[in-house]
């Protein structure tokens, strides 16, 4: 499995895909999972492995994003992080572009800086890569809700 631990509770990847990988993911201590891809819905994967799975599908269209859409996924982590056991993986199909958009929005509303955010993202896991686009759409939604 493909996971980058951003910290000690949250992590983003790459898709999971099938139930042998929602096991791994289960066995790493992750209980949520906020899926970004469009191409695949994880939630009957995490049903069998006791997973709550929110699934949260965006095109990677390099195109802006709705506030709903960070809305949905930061309120998501956020409710599940309130839990002291609780560990939150946020992943798309590759780990690229989506999970860690998602992964800036999650941050920047516990209070990081998104430069900061961006940097320790870019540090932890070399092959996120942050679209302009997608930077502004998170800076727009954590400014304006």
């Amino acid at each position: 499995m493909d996971i980058t631990w951003l910290t000690e509770r949250i992590a983003v990847g790459g898709g999971i895909w099938n139930s042998e990988n929602m096991g791994k993911v289960a066995r790493e201590g992750i209980t949520h999972v906020i899926d970004m891809q469009i191409e695949f819905d994880d939630t009957p994967l995490g049903l069998e492995h006791g997973i709550k799975v929110l699934w949260n599908p965006t095109d990677d269209d390099f195109s802006e994003k709705p506030a709903e859409l960070f809305r949905r996924g930061v309120d998501f982590a956020i409710g599940a992080l309130e839990r002291p056991e609780a560990k939150v993986f946020i992943h798309c199909a590759a780990g690229v572009h989506r999970a860690p958009m998602m992964a800036l929005a999650v941050l920047g509303s516990m209070g990081w800086n998104v430069e900061d955010a961006v940097q320790m993202i870019e540090a932890r896991r070399p092959v996120a890569d942050f679209a302009d686009v997608y930077v502004e759409s998170v800076e727009r939604f954590l400014n304006h809700g």
